[in-house]
């Protein structure tokens, strides 16, 4: 579930060029969707034949190109996550506590986790919360999403916090995808800010500006230059 295979090192050093217009998934894998989000970010959805069923990878661009990709599992776990700048990998640890099930957050409305993770840089973490479906649905650009209230802590294995995030999300259960929503965030220092990256175009194969790589929406030079704007990401939230 967790190795890092010649296809993770072929992403990270020639599959995407940092300006290129169009996003192109490597050998054996398909593109099946692309997400215009609020916070200048655009995200391509992809599928590996070599993977295991259920997993899928995300691609993140902002107005620069690539800064971050991730693998999930059919359960929405965070299997590994690359970060590249600087080049950063994050795995999940194996024999978590209580795994996020994206199965026990449709069947009862609640799923808690308790899991750890661990980088290539030698850091570790532990990360504990919930997602719980708040009842109501939303509707973004002609798809219809539940969406969810979560909470999450990352603490270092002394117990010291180093990220705290709340806030709703929402679902697709047939993609068993999270997207975005608005939320607060903490980097550590207690301070929480506003963010909101919610999705605000759905593009699909055929479809003018299906594997863009460019983002189109809050990309004036302020938003572009907040770096708390893109901190969640090497986290398990947002894992759409």
């Amino acid at each position: 579930m967790m190795r890092y295979s010649a296809f993770a090192i072929v992403i990270l050093t020639t599959a995407f060029p940092a300006f290129a217009g169009t996003f192109t998934p490597p050998e054996g894998c398909q593109a099946f969707m692309t997400v215009q989000s609020r916070g200048c970010r655009v995200s391509n959805h992809f599928k590996c034949t070599a993977d295991a069923p259920g997993d899928q990878w995300r691609a993140d661009f902002d107005q620069e190109g690539l800064f971050f990709q991730s693998r999930i599992n059919a359960e929405a776990e965070w299997v590994e996550s690359l970060e590249f700048n600087p080049p950063t990998r994050q795995t999940l640890d194996p024999g978590a506590p209580d795994a996020a099930s994206f199965s026990n957050l449709l069947s009862s409305g609640l799923d808690t986790f308790e899991f750890g993770l661990s980088k290539d840089t030698g850091e570790r973490t532990r990360v504990n919360g919930f997602d719980r479906l708040t009842g109501r649905s939303v509707t973004i650009d002609g798809i219809t999403l539940q969406e969810t209230a979560y909470e999450f802590t990352e603490t270092d294995l002394d117990g010291n916090i180093l990220r705290q995030s709340n806030g709703n999300e929402y679902i697709h259960p047939d993609w068993r995808l999270f997207f975005s929503g608005p939320s607060q965030w903490n980097g550590g220092d207690g301070q929480f800010l506003p963010l909101d990256g919610s999705p605000m175009q759905f593009i699909f194969p055929g479809e003018p500006g299906f594997a863009a790589t460019q983002p189109i929406f809050e990309c004036d030079a302020t938003v572009a230059s907040l770096p708390q704007s893109r901190a969640p990401e090497g986290l398990i939230h947002v894992r759409d």
